[in-house]
């Protein structure tokens, strides 16, 4: 099935393609599903860093295919595998993810995941995100190891505070309810102190996260090489 437009600016754009295969499924939530995969030599070409992810392709109702971006969860370069967690909603890709069994294929694209920890590290992290982007938070608080963080998520369901957070001992995490478009978690951004060595990292919904960024690079006066911010939907 033919990835259309866009698939041809990621091939243009040096975008490489890997068929994936369903290994497992597992039910975290009732409203998120992590599956299991084999990853077709992705990790054999491409080296593992924290918030690595890669572009799926999900057939919509007209039968064309649309690509969405998934963080790799538990990479096994030596094994070429690897976790793919799902927030189950409506669309094809949540659609996709209730059917798949393992042996189940689909299709991957690798390009634009670049993420590296800064270094030194900073004296903390400061981190705001939701169920579509704790995959990424929960690699990257594995990779900080015992580097004090506070974490601020916004859930919509109330079953969505029992997704496993690997906080350490150092992270505080504080789970705020999605009203008024990502409101209490722009409000958290606004009423925070945050030194000036500190390290932000916000991947929410679109507007939420340029209204946080904004916040943390005016507001709190952290320069630009010290916030990591990417939409994770819209």
């Amino acid at each position: 099935m033919s990835k259309g437009f866009n698939g041809l600016v990621l091939k243009a754009f040096g975008g490489s393609d890997y068929r994936l295969t369903v290994t497992s499924s597992r039910q975290i939530t009732d409203s998120y599903l992590r599956l299991g995969f084999t990853g077709g030599g992705l990790l054999a070409d491409h080296p593992i860093h924290p918030t690595q992810w890669i572009r799926l392709w999900f057939a919509d109702d007209t039968g064309a295919l649309q690509q969405r971006g998934y963080t790799l969860v538990d990479p096994d370069a030596d094994n070429d595998t690897f976790d793919i967690e799902f927030a189950i909603h409506e669309g094809p890709a949540a659609r996709w993810a209730r059917q798949a069994q393992p042996g189940t294929e689909i299709e991957a694209t690798v390009m634009g995941s670049k993420f590296r920890l800064p270094d030194p590290l900073p004296s903390e992290f400061i981190i705001f995100g939701d169920t579509a982007s704790l995959p990424a938070i929960n690699s990257l608080l594995d990779a900080i190891g015992d580097t004090p963080a506070r974490v601020w998520l916004e859930w919509q369901h109330e079953s969505d505070k029992d997704i496993p957070v690997r906080a350490s001992d150092t992270a505080t995490v504080t789970w705020l309810e999605r009203i008024n478009d990502g409101q209490l978690l722009r409000e958290a951004a606004e009423q925070i102190t945050c030194p000036p060595d500190a390290f932000a990292w916000i991947g929410c919904d679109g507007l939420t996260t340029r209204s946080i960024t904004q916040t943390i690079r005016g507001q709190h006066a952290l320069p630009k090489h010290s916030v990591k911010a990417q939409a994770y939907w819209k």
